[in-house]
This record gives C-alpha cells, sequence and structure tokens, in this order.
C-alpha cells in the first residue's frame, strides 16, 4: 500500500513536470528549430539540469516526437471523444482549429519549423508528418464523400486534389500569418481559404484554362 500511496503522489507531479518540459521545448524548438535547440536549452527554461530532461524523455529525438503529439492532442483537447470529428463536420473542425490557432503561436511555430525541417534526410519527425498527411487527406477526402452524397453531387474526381489543397493552404497561410501576423487573419483568411474549395467541389465552375488567351 506504502507503494501505491507513493506512486500516486508522484504522478501528478512527474505529469505536471513533463508538461513543463514540452511546452519549454515548444518554444525552442519553435525559435531555433529541432537541430540548433538542445537539451541544455529546454532543461534552462524549466529549470532543471540537463539529466532531468533525459529522466523524463530519454533522448532529444523522443522529446521531439513527444512535442508532434502534444500539438495533437491540443488540437482536439476540448473534443468529447479527443477525436477529429468525422464527415462533414470535419470541415468545421478545421475552421474552429485555424480560429483557436491564434491563440497558441508559440505551438503553431514549433509545428511550421519541424514540418519543413522534416523533409531533410533522416529527420526524426519524417515519419510522423508522413503519416499525418496521409491520414489528414484521406479522412478529409471521406468527408468530402460524405458531403457530395448529401448534396446530391456525383463525386467528382477532384476530391483528391481538394483534400491536399485544404491541408496546404492552412499550413501555408500559417507560415504568412506568424511572418505578418498584422495583416493576415488566420481564422478568417483559413475559413475563406476552405470554403472556397468545399464550394469549388460542390459547384465546380469553368477551369482556369478556359479564360487563357492565345499569345
Amino acid at each position: 500500500m506504502k507503494d501505491t500511496d507513493e506512486t500516486s503522489r508522484v504522478r501528478p507531479a512527474t505529469r505536471a513536470k513533463r508538461e513543463q518540459i514540452l511546452k519549454a521545448a515548444v518554444e525552442i524548438f519553435g525559435n531555433k528549430g529541432s537541430t540548433n535547440g538542445t537539451l541544455a536549452d529546454v532543461a534552462e527554461q524549466v529549470g532543471i539540469t540537463h539529466a532531468g530532461v533525459l529522466h523524463h524523455f530519454g533522448s532529444k529525438q523522443k522529446l521531439l516526437l513527444e512535442v508532434l503529439a502534444y500539438r495533437d492532442q491540443a488540437d482536439v483537447a476540448n473534443l468529447a471523444d479527443k477525436h477529429i470529428p468525422d464527415g462533414p463536420e470535419l470541415f468545421l473542425h478545421l475552421v474552429r482549429t485555424a480560429f483557436a490557432n491564434e491563440l497558441r503561436p508559440g505551438i503553431v511555430q514549433a509545428y511550421t519549423v519541424l514540418s519543413s525541417e522534416s523533409v531533410t534526410d533522416d529527420h526524426p519527425g519524417r515519419e510522423y508528418f508522413e503519416d499525418r498527411y496521409t491520414t489528414l487527406r484521406r479522412e478529409v477526402a471521406a468527408a468530402f464523400h460524405e458531403l457530395c452524397t448529401q448534396e446530391g453531387v456525383t463525386e467528382p474526381d477532384t476530391v483528391a486534389a481538394a483534400s491536399a489543397s485544404i491541408l496546404a493552404v492552412m499550413d501555408g497561410l500559417q507560415l504568412q500569418w506568424l511572418l505578418h501576423p498584422e495583416l493576415i487573419e488566420l481564422g478568417e483568411t483559413s475559413e475563406f481559404a476552405i470554403r472556397a474549395i468545399v464550394n469549388a467541389v460542390l459547384h465546380p465552375g469553368p477551369a482556369l484554362t478556359t479564360y487563357a488567351r492565345p499569345s
């Protein structure tokens, strides 16, 4: 019983310390990148030793992956089932996420930096981002198919392109917002772009090539 009591007392403190470290790592990796940001930087931010960070996360690579998971958890923290919704509700969730991101620039910065770095050779986050985009494209495509069925629209061959485009425009707008927060309204601009893409699938207009003029 003594061991159990001690464990129950330690666990909340351990969880709190891990979250402190994760929040510090979000800031450090967001500001410096995963290469230049060090565990010593994170440790100093939290007020513990380098060994203390290793005690909780084992290695820099594991901490980096935990930072990415922490970002995902923040996205669904207020959802009942802790998972992004299915079907057309997913599009509303993406818009709400964009508005929420305006209030957490540190997490957005860390995500933007790490996702950009992940295309480099042997980056520890590459598999995470490959899996993330694959999963999100599939879930957005499923939402499009369900929406098309509800609206009586024959499933167009543009769903795959539209799914990739929504993710691309959200990430691209985050980058512009980080560079020029005084000029870009992240939530409103993301909502406009997502609405435009959804409407383009449901009500496709003429191709842009239609407007081309021979030279």
